[in-house]
């Protein structure tokens, strides 16, 4: 593999931890929450440890983000199941996690040649309008993710709901760029 380490920038993920909530008691008890219902129609939901953000919504649905781990996920829908349990709101006691997103980055080491990188590997899985977005867009459409590439060499992969497929990913690219000259 090429020469830096591969950073989770950020993992999206959604679950369902109660049959509803009731997002004006929430707000109105706890002072570390943001609800604005007139903004917005979730209830933001902070954590310091992991650092993440959780919308909850009155459905008892609720969207993870910020975390930088698959386990930081999982302990903040814990930390929140707790403390909705101790303020006595029936909860779904282990609710399914579903990562929807994981952001990553990666430094291939090189700087790379855009406009020869769109001709030489073929426009049917890239775009890429220097007017438009500085960075080449790359669907690796068997994995679902795409991959952002930018002249300073860096890369920003989107779309993974495994870390093992941005491994793949990044994997897939620097052997692709590699095989056509590129790196």
């Amino acid at each position: 593999m090429a020469k830096g380490k591969i950073k989770i920038e950020n993992i999206v993920a959604s679950t369902t931890i109660a049959k509803e909530l009731d997002l004006m008691s929430i707000a109105s008890t706890w002072e570390d929450v943001e609800y604005e219902p007139e903004q917005f129609p979730g209830l933001v939901y902070r954590l310091k440890e992991p650092r993440t953000a959780t919308l909850l919504f009155g459905s008892g649905k609720a969207n993870c983000t910020g975390a930088r781990t698959v386990e930081g996920v999982h302990k903040t829908i814990e930390t929140l199941v707790k403390r909705l349990k101790e303020a006595g709101i029936p909860v779904i006691e282990r609710p399914e996690i579903v990562v929807q997103n994981i952001v990553a980055t990666y430094d291939l080491g090189k700087e790379l040649d855009l406009n020869a990188i769109a001709v030489g590997l073929g426009l049917e899985n890239i775009e890429y309008e220097p007017e438009q977005f500085p960075g080449l867009v790359y669907r690796l459409t068997d994995l679902g993710v795409v991959v952002l590439l930018f002249g300073s060499g860096k890369i920003v992969c989107t779309g993974a709901r495994h870390e093992k497929d941005v491994e793949l990913a990044v994997e897939k690219i620097t052997e692709r760029l590699t095989e056509a000259g590129f790196l």
